[in-house]
């Protein structure tokens, strides 16, 4: 059943992203007056096929569903016969500005479709975990910054890389994902970055100072754990045992456990060290149960772990615990949700290029770029999670696909753009003998770029 929840979300995803794409082509070219002989969606042998309009242009749905083109009427196309009426509508006879606007008409539908379904998400309200930390590991970022666990993020600043450089403003921080797409520019480039918290004590605030270290997308743990931030949990009796502590006790199960000896419980694992550090000896937990807070006394049974060296004598209550992470549902006005859709769709934008020319560079790993295994894998995944997440990997890779089209490649949308510039500055045509010689160049780097993105899609598959 996953398997096919992945393939349909796949076949969707790439279904709807390329019939935007291409329709971005197409009506830009009916607007320049350009004849459009077919719009197909896939490559390969037609699976369905219609015709519609004035120019009888032809629809296709393709058996290979990775791709599409629309195909205009064009006096270079040795295929073609151009009648003399027609002439004024050919591609090649427009302005190279009408070029230029045909061909960046894609990539720009497909930043049109994500600011309009981050607005969507915006709109009718997401809701995600509350960005309150769990005490973070030793040696972490996070760690070092000084949190403890327990504080409520509530605004970022970016302080630049250097601690005499002016401090930005305060970005408020609204839920989990809010904050996490708050750090992971500045994490990776190295800069330092003040969290606003508040605590019980009040207003503070932490400095992750990110200046020498290497936080990559292409590690197995998530970026956040690997800054030490995670979301706060309540830690909830899932399951007495009989004849454990916890059920002789009083335990039942639902109670909210919030404290140890006084001590705030934030998480799971929290609660589970400070019991195996109790081995028969008295410890008092604070539990909330129906509403009222209530202490309850008990003595953690002695067992010895044999998973330990020597083993070692650890406390266990006869419990299994049930994390609960709060959330908090994040909705927008009308105009604000477009505004912070159209803010989204940048940023992530700007993300996306600066990662490409790291990995160019050799500043970031390869191992980032991910094929269509990958991209199935995150489509099935996020159709399974709910709507929400489904809409937001759309959004994701429908930037992806609008700056990958965007690269100065030439047989891509940005190779074709870089041609018509070359044109309008020098009012000279790129040479035809020029142009093959790129395309063979830019089909290499596109066979490269995909050989790697199959090699990660396979290394994540066999691990």
């Amino acid at each position: 059943m996953n398997l096919l929840t992945t393939l349909l979300a796949f076949a969707f995803a790439i279904g709807v992203l390329v019939v935007f794409h291409e329709l971005g082509h197409y009506t830009v070219a009916k607007l320049c007056g350009v004849k459009v002989l077919r719009f197909s969606v896939g490559f390969g042998t037609p699976l369905l096929k219609w015709t519609m309009g004035r120019d009888r242009t032809e629809w296709t749905v393709c058996a290979l569903p990775l791709g599409g083109y629309v195909r205009m009427l064009d006096e270079r196309d040795e295929t073609q016969i151009v009648a003399p009426e027609d002439r004024a509508r050919a591609f090649n006879q427009k302005s190279v500005y009408k070029r230029f606007a045909i061909v960046a008409a894609g990539p720009v539908a497909n930043f049109l479709l994500a600011i309009a379904l981050y607005a969507s998400l915006n709109l009718a309200g997401v809701t995600e975990p509350v960005a309150r930390i769990a005490p973070p590991a030793a040696g972490t970022l996070a760690a070092r910054a000084g949190l403890a666990g327990g504080e409520l993020i509530t605004g970022v600043r970016e302080n630049g890389r250097n601690p005499d450089e002016a401090v930005g403003e305060e970005v408020a921080v609204r839920s989990w994902e809010d904050l996490r797409w708050r750090l992971v520019d500045p994490m990776i480039e190295g800069q330092r970055v003040t969290l606003v918290a508040r605590t019980r004590d009040g207003r503070a605030e932490y400095t992750l100072d990110a200046a020498g270290q290497h936080f990559d997308a292409d590690g197995e743990q998530d970026f956040m754990q690997r800054l030490g931030l995670v979301p706060s949990a309540r830690v909830k009796v899932g399951q007495i045992i009989a004849g454990g502590a916890a059920g002789l006790a009083g335990l039942r199960v639902g109670d909210e456990i919030t404290a140890v000896d006084g001590t705030p419980v934030t998480s799971a694992k929290a609660l589970v060290d400070a019991v195996r550090a109790h081995p028969g000896k008295p410890m008092t937990l604070t539990v909330r149960r129906d509403g009222s807070p209530r202490n309850v006394t008990l003595t953690p049974n002695v067992e010895v772990d044999s998973a330990t060296a020597g083993g070692e004598r650890v406390g266990k209550i006869g419990a299994a615990l049930a994390s609960q992470v709060d959330s908090v549902t994040v909705r927008y006005g009308l105009f604000e949700a477009i505004g912070r859709g159209a803010q989204r769709t940048w940023d992530v934008t700007a993300f996306s290029v600066r990662m490409f020319g790291k990995m160019i560079t050799g500043q970031a790993s390869l191992k980032n770029l991910s094929g269509p295994v990958t991209i199935a894998d995150y489509a099935g995944r996020s159709a399974r999670l709910g709507l929400d997440y489904f809409i937001a990997f759309l959004a994701l890779v429908s930037i992806s696909l609008g700056v990958l089209n965007l690269l100065p490649i030439p047989v891509l949308d940005g190779g074709y753009l870089l041609y018509y510039a070359v044109e309008a500055i020098t009012g000279r045509a790129v040479s035809e003998r020029w142009q093959g010689a790129l395309q063979r160049v830019g089909i290499v780097c596109i066979l490269a770029l995909s050989a790697v993105a199959l090699f990660n899609d396979l290394s994540k598959l066999l691990h």
